[in-house]
């Protein structure tokens, strides 16, 4: 009987996890849909939120202490889709030189088009954020440069984990210029930018 009680215990806490990570999927797409209708004139309130996703407070307070906590949350997510996205781009390449310009185009696609409209709102989201909600933000620079490890590797880096955050957080920097002064990167630009990455990744060589 205690086995049978531990199995039907079990399904009930699966069926409740599912059902909480529906919840926060929702929270987290609703928030991004809010932010990029308000751009940079105005920060959605909690209310805003919760009713574009079509659940209640006590579902938001309940995987959420706050707006800035869900603003982290979204921050994060981001950054994983975009080290996902990239990664997938220079999984592509056989070459280490191809896969950096990968890197390169990958990262500052954030600063075209809609892409741009959308990472500028959550970035001025995340600006206005408490110094709790900000200790837990992961900076978007390390799990990018973590892409670029293998490559300088091979490129010859004497320090690759070194030289891959330098790049990253130059990248990074380079991409909130363009970001703010909402302005496209030119083919050029991503040329020079691309050359400066190879060279920071030939470091030492």
């Amino acid at each position: 009987m205690e086995d049978l009680a531990n199995r039907i215990a079990q399904r009930a806490l699966a069926k409740r996890g599912a059902i909480y990570a529906m919840e926060i999927r929702g929270l987290l797409d609703a928030a991004l849909e809010v932010m990029r209708a308000c751009g940079t004139t105005s920060r959605p309130r909690v209310a805003d939120i919760v009713a574009a996703a079509g659940l209640s407070n006590e579902a938001f307070y309940r995987h959420f202490r706050s707006k800035d906590a869900l603003v982290a949350a979204l921050f994060e997510d981001g950054t994983e889709r975009l080290r996902n996205y990239v990664a997938h781009q220079m999984g592509k390449e056989s070459t280490p030189e191809v896969k950096v310009r990968r890197w390169v185009e990958g990262v500052i696609s954030q600063a075209a088009g809609e892409v741009a409209e959308t990472t500028r709102a959550v970035l001025w989201n995340a600006g206005s954020l408490g110094e709790d909600a900000a200790s837990g933000l992961r900076s978007a620079s390390d799990p990018l440069a973590g892409l670029l490890h293998e490559p300088f590797k091979q490129l010859g880096s004497e320090a690759p984990e070194f030289d891959a955050s330098l790049a990253a957080h130059a990248m990074i920097g380079t991409l909130s210029d363009y970001l703010w002064r909402r302005v496209q990167p030119t083919a050029t630009d991503i040329d020079r930018i691309t050359v400066f990455c190879l060279r920071a990744g030939a470091a030492g060589r």
